[in-house]
Order: C-alpha cells, then sequence, then structure tokens
C-alpha cells in the first residue's frame, strides 16, 4: 500500500484541529492546499494537509493524479475504486491524527469532485467520526451500499454548481437522499450560474460550515 503525502500549512502554534483536503482527478494535493490560505480567518488553529492521490495520471500531465482510473463507460468502477483506494488515505488519516496528536473528532475532511467521493466513502465508515465532511462537486459512489456501511455519522456538507457539466447537479440529490436513508446528518447548497469548481460563495459557505464543526467538535 503507498504512503500518501502531500503539502501542508501549519498554523505558528499547536495545532487544534485538522482539515484534510483531497483534490480531484487529474490534479494533485498543490491543487487545494490554497484553500488553507481562504479559511485560516475562521479556522486560525487548524493544520491543512493535501494529499496526493496514489496514481499517476501521465497523460493528463507529469504531477497529475489520480484516486482511482476513471473510464466513465462502467458503472461499477466508482464503487471499486473508492475501495480499492479507501485503505491508503484510511491509513494516511490515522497517521495525520497521530501527528499532529489530535482526536478524530478535531478532523475535517475536504474533497473536490473525485475527492468528494473519497472522503464520503472513507470518511463515513471510520469508527471514528470526524467533526464533517465537505463535498464540492462530487458524489456518493455506490449510493446503494451507504446505508449498510455506514459506522460514523459526522456532519456532510455538500456543495455543487447548477451549470456543472461534468458532474452534473442531480449527482448532489442522488447522495443527499442516499445520506439522509443512512441517517448522516446532511445539509446542501446548489449555486447558480457555476460549474464545476469552487466559487467565492462555495468557499464562504464550506468555511463557516468546516468553522461550526470543528467548534461544536471542541466544545464537547
Amino acid at each position: 500500500m503507498r504512503q500518501l503525502d502531500g503539502p501542508r500549512q501549519e498554523p505558528g502554534t499547536t495545532a487544534t484541529g485538522l482539515v484534510v483536503l483531497l483534490h480531484g482527478y487529474g490534479a494533485n494535493g498543490a491543487d487545494l492546499i490554497g484553500l488553507a490560505d481562504a479559511w485560516r480567518p475562521v479556522l486560525p488553529g487548524a493544520a491543512f494537509v493535501a494529499p496526493d492521490a496514489p496514481e499517476p495520471l501521465p497523460e493528463a500531465g507529469p504531477s497529475a493524479r489520480q484516486w482511482f482510473a476513471l473510464t466513465f463507460r462502467d458503472a461499477g468502477e466508482l464503487w471499486r475504486g473508492v475501495n480499492q483506494a479507501g485503505p491508503a488515505l484510511d491509513a494516511f488519516l490515522d497517521a495525520e491524527l497521530r501527528r499532529y496528536r489530535l482526536p478524530a473528532s478535531r478532523m475535517a475532511m475536504v474533497g473536490f469532485s473525485q475527492g468528494t467521493m473519497m472522503a464520503l466513502h472513507v470518511g463515513l465508515r471510520r469508527t471514528t467520526a470526524a467533526a464533517g465532511i465537505v463535498g464540492f462537486s462530487g458524489l456518493a459512489a455506490g449510493p446503494e451500499h451507504l446505508a449498510g456501511g455506514v459506522q460514523a455519522r459526522p456532519p456532510v456538507q455538500l456543495i455543487h454548481g447548477e451549470e456543472d457539466d461534468l458532474i452534473p447537479v442531480e449527482a448532489l440529490h442522488m447522495t443527499r437522499e442516499a445520506l439522509a436513508d443512512a441517517q448522516v446528518p446532511v445539509e446542501w447548497h446548489v449555486l447558480p450560474g457555476i460549474g464545476h469548481g469552487i466559487d467565492p460563495i462555495g468557499l464562504a459557505l464550506a468555511g463557516d460550515f468546516l468553522a461550526r464543526a470543528l467548534g461544536a467538535a471542541q466544545a464537547r
């Protein structure tokens, strides 16, 4: 199993929280680590880490990575993919919590696109719940398996552009319904005029959610 690593930003003092940023297909950790700058004002004590996915994707560029291969021709490939990539991410989360000497309740996960698939799959199946999960422009892989597979129920926030032409906004509605059926608390936002990406409104919504989630975890 390949050990994951990637860019990180740390607070000036001992970390009181951890935010793990999971990039999309064909990107890498550097693509998302800049979100730390946007959220630092509301999460001053958080460490941010953005692991590179385990598999290279050379046709997309020398530094491009993928959590698992995508052909978009096989209905079962998402479910098989998250199960294949899940153990490495799960081990990485445990290692990061040990690194910062934090409990799981002081960690939040943020995914974009394929990274959202990973965040939801792994984050909802860990034995101890994270503080929260944010999913941008993604979906739950294998939603029919969700109700029987959930072990943890952290609050989830889904954000999706109404004009997303890569993962249509219908994916958000499918995912939120599957989460609700599995009794996972979920809030969701559809952003008019936004495609497959993260805009300032989405950034602000997610920052507020993360501040609430990590703040609530600290208060417990």
